[in-house]
């Protein structure tokens, strides 16, 4: 006799083996990735073999499973695939059993245990009711992994079936002792009630069915849209990544300093939306996807850090902002181990109008010294210097908050971070236009989400509308020269506009510095660079052999254009030309005739056209290049037009012609 389970047959195993409980929580990457994404789990080859008898109590921690593997009760068999499962990050269930009768007693003999995401879900027939019942999604995608076991003596059960691969993106161990924890204690129920609420909040009585309707329309639109779901055991959405192809390929040039805008944090009427973002070459926002955030939690974080990295090749960024918080920090810190993640400043001095409300009405000039302190002072010195002088001025000394931000101000401070690493930010005192700000003036839970999203989309194309713009004022540039230095006009011809009046002020300020050359060593010389108005003194080092040049504020590492400083340098020394090591290629008018692949690979150089992924990716690259220059004119749309078309019909007969050689093989065999 067969037995075949529903999902509604026996509890859900998730990640440990209580069977009395319901509660437990999974998740379930991927109903838009596409094949090419997914990830095949291929666990290393087991040291248990054939003929060890394996009980429930002596199964070692790291073993895999291999056929022929051996087991003292279909109960031991289990506890070591709920082991293997939990290690690994999926859940398990049985999904089928076998019994006959011997000597007229009925006896089990074959067990199959399955990935939760096994098979796919079977409709149920509707019965007459007028109680409307909610769409939920399901979690079974079809999963092919397993481990059959087979009774082959009074003790002893055989693996006879096995599949290691997985067809989705399974869950981390992290996510499998963050539920162990919650449910030990004893807050996972009330975890769950806030989640529904907030899901009641956000998708009224459709459930998710609004949200999976929109990315799959986005999907059929472009096959280069990419979107993930994660959902718990009762199939509810937990969270979502998505990004389309401008957002990936605009990763591709700007992906070296990334924000992750929480905004809905600050307001819980706000939709609990976030998105990834950048800074293109016009110092503009350039979105890099967006992520509906419901369970704000480490491991969710993490799901959608490592998820959004997927989308975007799994290239690093060089620096990740986001707000403060304990989950975010622990995410980070397990996804960007090799990126300097960095508080974002703003969201900092906007908490202390919160935190500090009584001190600034008491005193109106507290938040202007607390802003001057953080942006203007450029160096480790000076930011202690002004922060003690304000404290003591106030009487600020024991206030928590102003302590707590202090202590962590190598994570925020600019003049703490000027040494760490680029952040892409032409202005330390200005803060351009965000995504979270247009969210944060149009959106709350009470606009609906089909609403938010067509309004979004809107907000999205106007961003790459203006950026083509730019684009096409920066190819024929205005701007009137303030000296007559070459320097100038070098950089007005290779900078956009935006980037060039940020240099201009640098060059502008350099000639109210004077430098003076104080020593020689080899090919290194060192400079003295003053001003008298105020007071200051930099410290500038020159390489005339490799032409780099350093100072001591590091406003270069911070922002890749040179300060005032070493311009001063190079007036002094004579030098006409921006040397290329000085000349960020993001900040230029061919910031994007790469494609110039930046960050840090986390993946086999070696390897990137062996995967269909990497060759997907890339095509889509270069696809978008030829449509941004096809459409400047009626004239670059018709020759563009027809490379494609030509392009689009030798792969087709290729395609063909490899499917001919096929049969023919086939044929002769």
């Amino acid at each position: 006799m067969e037995y075949t389970s529903s999902e509604d047959d026996e509890l859900v195993e998730g990640y440990m083996d209580v069977e009395d409980d319901t509660g437990t929580s999974n998740t379930d990457q991927g109903t838009g990735l596409m094949p090419s994404e997914m990830r095949s789990i291929r666990p290393r080859p087991s040291s248990v073999g054939n003929g060890r008898l394996m009980a429930a109590d002596g199964l070692g921690t790291n073993d895999d499973p291999c056929l022929g593997m051996e087991f003292e009760s279909d109960g031991a068999a289990r506890a070591f695939y709920n082991a293997y499962a939990l290690r690994l990050g999926f859940g398990i269930r049985v999904a089928r059993s076998r019994s006959e009768r011997r000597k007229g007693v009925e006896l089990l003999i074959m067990k199959r245990f399955v990935c939760l995401k096994e098979g796919h879900h079977k409709k149920k027939d509707a019965e007459p009711s007028d109680k409307k019942k909610r769409k939920r999604l399901s979690i079974r995608d079809g999963c092919p992994a397993m481990m059959e076991v087979v009774r082959r003596g009074p003790e002893k059960w055989v693996i006879t079936k096995l599949v290691l691969e997985h067809t989705h993106v399974i869950l981390s161990p992290d996510r499998v002792r963050e539920v162990q924890l919650r449910r030990l204690s004893g807050k996972c129920a009330e975890h769950d009630n806030q989640l529904q609420e907030l899901r009641r909040n956000v998708f009224g009585d459709t459930d998710a069915q609004g949200l999976f309707n929109y990315l799959k329309r986005m999907q059929s639109e472009n096959s280069g849209f990419f979107y993930s779901i994660q959902v718990d055991s009762k199939n509810c959405v937990s969270n979502a990544v998505w990004a389309d192809a401008r957002a990936r390929m605009s990763y591709t040039y700007f992906g070296d300093a990334v924000y992750f805008d929480t905004t809905y944090s600050k307001n819980e009427n706000m939709l609990p939306f976030a998105a990834f973002t950048g800074v293109n070459h016009h110092g503009d926002t350039v979105p890099f996807g967006c992520a509906l955030v419901l369970d704000r939690t480490e491991s969710s974080y993490t799901w959608l850090f490592e998820t959004w990295l997927t989308a975007v090749g799994r290239r690093l960024p060089f620096s990740f902002t986001t707000d403060e918080g304990k989950a975010i920090a622990s995410a980070v810190a397990k996804v960007f181990p090799q990126c300097f993640h960095r508080l974002c400043r703003w969201r900092i001095l906007s908490r202390c109008k919160k935190k500090l409300s009584d001190d600034y009405v008491r005193f109106p000039n507290l938040h202007d010294e607390l802003r001057r302190c953080i942006n203007e002072c450029y160096t480790e010195v000076a930011f202690d210097m002004f922060w003690g002088t304000i404290l003591d001025k106030y009487g600020l000394r024991e206030n928590s908050w102003l302590r707590s931000i202090f202590e962590a101000r190598h994570r925020w401070v600019p003049a703490y971070l000027t040494t760490s690493s680029f952040f892409a930010e032409l202005t330390l005192t200005q803060r351009g236009e965000t995504i979270g700000r247009f969210f944060r003036n149009n959106f709350s839970t009470r606009v609906p989400l089909d609403e938010f999203t067509t309004k979004f989309d809107q907000h999205i194309d106007n961003l790459y509308v203006h950026e083509t713009q730019k684009d096409l004022g920066s190819s024929h540039p205005e701007q009137i020269l303030k000296t007559n230095i070459a320097l100038e006009k070098q950089a007005r011809s290779i900078y956009t506009n935006a980037v060039f009046e940020i240099f201009q002020t640098e060059l502008f300020e350099a000639l109210q510095h004077y430098a003076v050359k104080v020593h020689q060593d080899g090919p290194y010389s060192k400079y003295y660079v003053d001003r008298d108005d105020p007071p200051t003194r930099h410290t500038v080092f020159y390489n005339v052999a490799e032409k780099k040049a350093w100072c001591d504020c590091c406003r270069y590492a911070f922002s890749a254009i040179l300060c005032r400083h070493v311009l001063g340098v190079f007036i002094l020394a004579g030098i006409m030309v921006l040397p290329e090591t000085c000349i960020a290629k993001r900040w230029t008018k061919r910031a994007k005739t790469g494609p110039e692949l930046i960050g840090h690979n986390l993946e086999n150089g070696n390897c990137y056209m062996d995967s269909s992924t990497s060759r997907y990716n890339d095509l889509i690259h270069d696809a978008i290049k030829c449509a941004e220059k096809g459409a400047v004119s009626a004239d670059n749309f018709r020759v563009a037009k027809e490379i494609l078309r030509k392009a689009f019909m030798e792969i087709k007969c290729l395609g063909e012609k490899l499917t001919d050689d096929d049969l023919q093989q086939v044929d002769s065999r």
